[in-house]
């Protein structure tokens, strides 16, 4: 049999990665919705760290707040968002598991305005859109977003979810790669305003 003529074997395709703005809160302390904050900018800036830092498909998880996503970006309402972040994580991770050839999912957060895409573009090449992989932004060596979660790991973290530690319990009891990030952002959330 010549190689032309061998039969093909199946390969799986690495996937595409996607990407999620959680942004469904109240902002109590902040005052207002983070998702209306600096008249949408927060919004806009935080779909764009995703979408180019490599994600191929973006959604925005929202809330307390419906508004029409920024170009780039799908809508992703979540009814019982009153009940905490996980209740926007768990949306995240239904709206992802409904995309078979996703091979991870990055979560962001809308009150990180000095974040940027070569924050993203970093996680997603410390961990080449691996299914088994979990990883998260660090910036020196504090813990932040964004966080990558490998589609092997949608299922198992979506039963451990709720309230408002999302995935946290998920990620603090598995193997988490940190990607230091401090030379490129602080970090910083913005829970009040200044």
């Amino acid at each position: 049999m010549t190689d032309a003529a061998a039969p093909r074997r199946a390969q799986r395709s690495p996937g595409r990665v996607l990407g999620v703005v959680l942004a469904a809160g109240a902002g109590t302390r902040y005052g207002m919705p983070k998702i209306l904050a600096d008249d949408g900018r927060w919004l806009g800036h935080a779909v764009a760290t995703l979408r180019d830092g490599g994600c191929a498909e973006v959604a925005v998880a929202m809330g307390a707040a419906v508004v029409e996503p920024p170009p780039g970006a799908g809508a992703l309402v979540v009814e019982d968002w009153a009940d905490g972040v996980g209740a926007s994580v768990a949306a995240a991770l239904r709206w992802a598991m409904a995309r078979p050839d996703a091979a991870g999912l990055v979560v962001h957060v809308v009150d990180t305005p000095d974040s940027g895409p070569e924050i993203t573009a970093r996680l997603l090449h410390a961990v080449g859109a691996d299914r088994a992989a979990l990883a998260r932004a660090v910036f020196e060596g504090r813990p932040g977003h964004p966080v990558y979660i490998g589609a092997d790991h949608f299922g198992p973290a979506l039963r451990d979810i709720g309230g408002d530690v999302g995935a946290q319990v998920y990620l603090r009891s598995r193997a988490v790669t940190p990607v230091e990030c401090g030379d490129l952002s602080t970090g910083e959330d913005i829970d009040e305003r200044r």
